[in-house]
């Protein structure tokens, strides 16, 4: 497990906004955040929906990725992409979107289309739709000249698994196309790329991406609570989470916190029954 600072809060804020004041806890950066991200999955809320989301923890969510193919097909998208940038939280689409527009030949036609729109940033994967390294790297390209771009590691097939080697290979070599960030392949269901079928963290995977291109520049899928409380563990509170459902992610702040019992010794300040012992 890495060491992480902690901080006083009695005087500021937490990532979740005020905060009473009388506990020590982890330090937290403000945002705009380059590190410690909360990366939320929209699988199609309304924009009341979102609004109210955006209200209970919108101190806590950096990134809102709008799921698959649904920004295609959302009528008030438009109006989400505003109110997301008026809160600091960036807009991207779903990566499935636009492999099956590479896939038809309409990748540029996405991206002038993503700019009118207002996205923010845009995910580049190929877990689904097969290509290779070098085209994967010409679309990083295209893309990272307009947006911010999350380059997403691993493949939605729990079939076609890569190597730990392959993993760092393929995130090093999306940093160096022009990536942000790369995402770590879990799904919405935490049970493939990253994680075992059972949910567990692939611990090769995890070393093999941090070690190639850096903790800040990973950004690890981890939908489960268990799983985001061992990377909690095992890194600090500043790791990047996505995948988070819109309604965990107050929850999440407080696993970052150690607000909860399977963090809480992870950010262990003072504990007067220890001490005792």
């Amino acid at each position: 497990m890495l060491a992480h600072q902690r901080i006083d809060h009695s005087k500021s804020e937490t990532a979740s906004g005020s905060v009473p004041g009388f506990l020590v806890l982890p330090q937290r950066s403000a945002k705009p955040r380059r590190a410690g991200l909360s990366h939320v999955l929209d699988n199609g809320l309304s924009l009341a929906e979102m609004q109210n989301r955006l209200d209970a923890a919108g101190a806590s969510i950096d990134l809102w990725k709008v799921g698959w193919g649904i920004s295609y097909v959302d009528p008030q998208l438009v109006a989400k992409v505003e109110v997301l940038k008026e809160r600091q939280v960036i807009a991207c689409p779903g990566g499935t979107l636009l492999e099956v527009a590479w896939r038809q030949g309409a990748a540029a036609r996405f991206f002038d289309w993503a700019e009118a729109v207002g996205f923010s940033a845009v995910e580049v994967s190929n877990g689904t739709v097969s290509m290779t390294r070098q085209q994967k790297d010409e679309l990083i390209r295209a893309a990272s000249g307009r947006f911010e771009v999350l380059a997403e590691v691993g493949r939605k097939d729990p079939a076609l698994g890569l190597t730990p080697e392959e993993w760092s290979q393929h995130a090093t070599a999306d940093i160096a196309a022009g990536a942000r960030w790369v995402v770590a392949e879990g799904r919405e269901s935490g049970t493939v790329g990253l994680f075992t079928s059972e949910g567990e963290p692939r611990t090769d995977i995890v070393d093999a991406m941090v070690a190639a291109v850096g903790l800040e520049r990973v950004l690890f899928e981890a939908p489960q609570r268990a799983q985001q409380a061992w990377l909690i563990r095992r890194f600090g509170p500043e790791v990047n989470l996505g995948n988070i459902s819109a309604g965990d992610a107050l929850a999440l702040e407080t696993l970052r916190l150690g607000l909860r019992a399977d963090t809480l010794d992870a950010s262990f300040v003072h504990d007067p029954t220890r001490e005792a012992t």
